[in-house]
């Protein structure tokens, strides 16, 4: 607790520190919560930024500098706007830096505390759905405008499909011998799918789709809800990098309209909730449409697929290889979690059709 006053005393907070809580149930950074006295001041997020997975911090703290700064200036204009709800606020150190690295050469940050919010790990209802489509349809729109080459990497290769075919390879030809055999169904189904999953990419290196700036992990608890369900803010910028609308729709779509749980053991509970597509794409596309070209629009549903068959990989991937990678709970937990993104795959391929229509109606006015 000394230590974390000490850290938090750096930044430059208004009001006093009354206490330093855990916060959140996010798996990447360390999370507190800084309560201040008196009421009136603000409260804040306090974080140590995981460093083996963001191995850059100086671009992640510039990259939302930028971010938020562009969108706050967009939001100034827009009556009624709340810019304490409305978007992540950076708090500055006292010498005026973005981030503090402590005497272990761990990397901290700070944001002011968003107030009288929700977040969901699972969608409930499809206005929420709505709601959130909207929220990411919202963020895209307001960074359309910003250079591409302003935003540096963050992961790079994070949602670069022929890299992860190229892992998945690799893991079938050098893995753990049982696990391809036992695996061989899996991989099989896999393969024969690659070429297709891969339109996306060849028509953004053809020039037909624009590389623009995107969030990369649109799940439902990166947007945080008012009491009546209506978005307020999307979060976890640290993803934010060039690359295309589909990496944000489709990892959207893996997530919001799951009907069971992305390692859920029980592959009869998983499936693609067509009510919630539409939902999730009407609010997108009523506030990102119009800023998207055709090719990007016929595009959309394939997308869903595309990053749900990328994820696949990955899981499967990290099987072979003898689960080096994602914490595990057991030694077929990523097998588990393979299955299970696999049975919502082809529940999306035998409602692509319908997918494609309700994209190709909600894009006809916009």
């Amino acid at each position: 607790m000394n230590n974390l006053t000490d850290i938090a005393s750096r930044f430059d907070l208004s009001g006093n520190i009354a206490g330093i809580l855990p916060f959140g149930s996010g798996h990447i950074h360390e999370t507190f919560h800084i309560l201040t006295v008196p009421d009136s001041a603000d409260d804040y997020i306090l974080q140590k930024i995981n460093t083996h997975v963001f191995r850059d911090p100086v671009a992640v703290m510039e990259n939302l500098r930028i971010v938020t700064s562009h969108i706050r200036n967009k939001l100034i204009r827009e009556p009624g706007t709340d810019l304490k709800k409305e978007i992540l606020t950076p708090v500055w150190l006292k010498n005026g830096d973005l981030m503090y690295t402590d005497q272990s050469d761990q990397v901290w940050r700070c944001f002011v505390y968003i107030p009288d919010h929700k977040s969901y790990d699972k969608a409930v209802h499809a206005d929420q759905v709505y709601e959130g489509g909207k929220a990411f349809g919202k963020f895209l729109f307001y960074l359309s405008d910003l250079p591409v080459n302003q935003i540096r990497d963050t992961i790079p290769d994070f949602h670069n499909l022929a890299w992860r075919i190229q892992q998945f390879n690799d893991a079938v030809k050098d893995g753990v011998a049982d696990r391809i055999r036992e695996t061989k169904h899996e991989i099989d189904l896999l393969q024969i799918r690659k070429e297709e999953m891969l339109t996306i990419r060849k028509l953004g290196l053809e020039g037909k789709i624009p590389l623009r700036i995107v969030h990369h992990d649109t799940k439902i608890n990166n947007v945080l809800y008012s009491a009546g369900d209506k978005a307020l803010c999307v979060i976890d910028l640290d993803t934010v990098m060039p690359g295309y609308v589909h990496d944000d729709f489709g990892d959207a779509i893996r997530t919001f309209t799951n009907t069971g749980e992305e390692d859920d053991a029980n592959l009869d509970k998983v499936s693609m909730n067509i009510r919630y597509f539409e939902a999730f794409a009407r609010g997108f596309l009523e506030v990102a449409g119009s800023m998207l070209n055709p090719v990007e629009k016929d595009y959309l549903a394939l997308s869903a697929r595309m990053i749900t068959y990328m994820q696949c990989l990955r899981f499967l991937a990290d099987y072979l290889n003898g689960d080096i990678y994602y914490k595990i709970h057991h030694p077929l937990h990523n097998l588990q979690r393979a299955k299970a993104q696999i049975k919502l795959l082809l529940s999306m391929e035998e409602q692509y059709d319908e997918m494609k229509r309700i994209v190709k109606n909600l894009s006809s006015d916009k």
